[in-house]
């Protein structure tokens, strides 16, 4: 196999280093970290607030 050059970035949680295989990342820690963020709702997309009577409907 031949290795692909990847643009050196760093990890967006502790700025080290990105690994292949952890990419983005630099460990699974890094990973972990993030996906835990995601689930908890530190990070949310954008977009328009649903009002209790929009949510009922779709049920």
């Amino acid at each position: 196999m031949t290795e692909i050059d990847i643009p050196a970035k760093s990890c967006p949680q502790c700025g080290k280093p990105a690994v292949l295989k952890y990419r983005p990342f630099c460990s699974a820690r890094c990973k972990q970290v993030d996906l835990g963020k995601w689930f908890n709702e530190a990070y949310v997309i954008p977009g328009e607030t649903a009002s209790p009577a929009d949510e009922e409907d779709m049920g």
